[in-house]
């Protein structure tokens, strides 16, 4: 079978395959501090000439920030776009890194070998398992299975500023019949994942202001409302007995857990005490009545991410402040409509004043949740490609974070997106000592390769 001649390609070059990674982690590719600019131009070009080697059609495009890389194989099959991101975070504080973060290295550790240096899991490692997927179909069988595009931004870690613009300008171009992101994880340690499901993100800074100044709460307590007090009780009343969000219409748009999908999350058999024993915890908080994973990935949240106002210093004093200030997310699953809760929010806080009391609003963004089609075949074919390579079946689940890139190729391309990653949660992305499982870096590998195969058969 040809798929078994690829495999046996990528286990024998898995060193070649992994001196080029190390070369790529060596570029220190920090998009967001412009004394970088020139490392993020060298990964760009990195990327441009290793994807030339094997046949693809690379260019680096210019935008007002870091340069994107688009590049496009043969037209042959059903088309795929996958996409990456080549710059990295930033290495403070350099003092507790092991090793210099851009001198990447192998390193054994009690849990097996490790790919240590900044960007090895996040994103370079994640982005070259599907490359070296593709060196290998080509080395095998002289061409790709598919009609393959790539699209590698370098402002991911920097907030994306050319990154709508670039898919705006250029959307005939980047459009296919289905985007691949790599730039999840397994859940636990052997179980693939198919990420499905995304929650959108609402910010809103909300001020409270009562009197002109700080008052001296003995000579004006009692007479005097408390912005602090007040903005205490719109906090409270956000939420009722049963960890439901009181704010009218907020579950509009909503939708249940379909039965197939509970089903695949529970065998996952999430250990939910275990979870938040990790972090000094014991009990969920959230909705009544759902499950640990539910309330993760596709349940919405309001929560309070700070709270300031009055005297914060060391010590103590009696002040009644003028001021007191609340900084509240909401993420947001289904159909929710991010701009009709931002005004239901408004107009309860507005609802809440009392005399003498004024507010001001401060938005911080506003996303919709993504939903992926999983009735497209790819996602049965990916899920059955994943599930014969790793120990535990593959599961289609969500995420309880947000992921723009996903959303964008929805909203911009109109297509549906398949989030498969192989990092794992003790990787240290955004920290010191970063570190990929070289283990996720061959398996991975092998994951594309079994995936290209199956999507050859759509």
């Amino acid at each position: 079978m040809a798929l078994d001649k690829v495999l046996a390609h990528i286990d024998e070059n898995l060193p070649d395959a992994t001196d080029r990674l190390l070369k790529l982690l060596s570029i220190p590719s920090i998009s967001t501090d412009p004394a970088y600019k020139d490392a993020c131009d060298q990964a760009a070009d990195w990327l441009v000439d290793d994807l030339n080697s094997i046949g693809f059609e690379a260019s680096k495009r210019r935008t007002p920030g870091h340069p994107m890389v688009v590049a496009h194989g043969p037209e042959v099959g059903q088309h795929v776009m996958f996409y990456g991101h080549y710059d990295v975070q930033p290495v403070d504080p350099l003092d507790l890194w092991d090793s210099p973060p851009f001198e990447p290295a192998i390193e054994d550790t009690p849990k097996g070998k490790v790919i240590r240096g900044r960007g090895s899991s996040d994103d370079k490692g994640q982005l070259m398992t599907f490359v070296e997927a593709c060196r290998a179909w080509k080395a095998v069988n002289g061409s790709l299975p598919a009609k393959i595009s790539i699209f590698f931004e370098g402002e991911e870690e920097s907030g994306s500023p050319s990154l709508v613009p670039f898919m705006k300008d250029n959307a005939d171009e980047l459009r296919a019949d289905i985007a691949l992101i790599c730039d999840t994880g397994l859940f636990g340690e052997t179980t693939p994942a198919i990420v499905t499901r995304l929650r959108g993100l609402l910010g809103e800074e909300i001020t409270i202001t009562g009197p002109s100044k700080d008052l001296h709460s003995g000579m004006y307590g009692g007479i005097s409302m408390n912005p602090i007090r007040v903005l205490a009780k719109i906090i409270a009343g956000l939420h009722d007995e049963t960890g439901r969000i009181t704010l009218p219409d907020f579950y509009e748009g909503v939708p249940e857990l379909p039965t197939d999908i509970a089903g695949q999350w529970d065998d996952l058999n999430f250990d939910h005490f275990e979870f938040l024993r990790e972090v000094g915890l014991s009990t969920p908080a959230g909705e009544q009545g759902r499950t640990a994973l539910e309330m993760i990935w596709s349940r919405p949240t309001c929560e309070v991410n700070g709270i300031s106002g009055g005297y914060e210093g060391d010590g103590f004093k009696t002040v009644l402040p003028s001021k007191a200030t609340a900084k509240i997310s909401f993420r947001l699953v289904g159909d929710q409509d991010p701009h009709a809760i931002r005004k239901a929010f408004r107009a309860y806080v507005q609802d809440q004043l009392p005399p003498d009391c004024s507010v001001t609003f401060d938005q911080h963004g506003a996303s919709s949740a993504s939903q992926m089609a999983t009735d497209h075949p790819a996602f049965e074919q990916a899920r059955q490609a994943l599930s014969d390579e790793w120990p535990n079946a593959a599961a289609f689940t969500g995420c309880g974070g947000s992921i723009p890139i996903a959303g964008h190729f929805k909203e911009i391309l109109g297509m549906d997106a398949m989030l498969i990653g192989f990092g794992k949660d003790d990787d240290q992305i955004h920290s010191p000592n970063e570190k990929y499982d070289l283990e996720s870096f061959h398996k991975g590998i092998r994951s594309w390769a079994r995936i290209l195969d199956k999507l050859s058969e759509v």
